[in-house]
């Protein structure tokens, strides 16, 4: 998966928080889920990132 893929799947998984947010509530088990499905996909963004950047320079 590179960045760009990366990317979409981020911008949708917000989307989707967002709107749970909107529905549910900040503190409801599913906010919680994709809170963390989205920390998960952010933290695989960064490390993709950094192992561009150094296989860079």
């Amino acid at each position: 998966m590179n960045n760009n893929q990366l990317s979409k799947l981020i911008e949708k998984k917000r989307a989707d928080l967002i709107e749970i947010v909107k529905n549910e509530g900040l503190n409801s088990t599913l906010a919680i889920k994709y809170s963390q499905e989205l920390d998960g996909l952010l933290i695989k963004y960064i490390q993709l990132d950094m192992k561009k950047k150094t296989a860079i320079g």
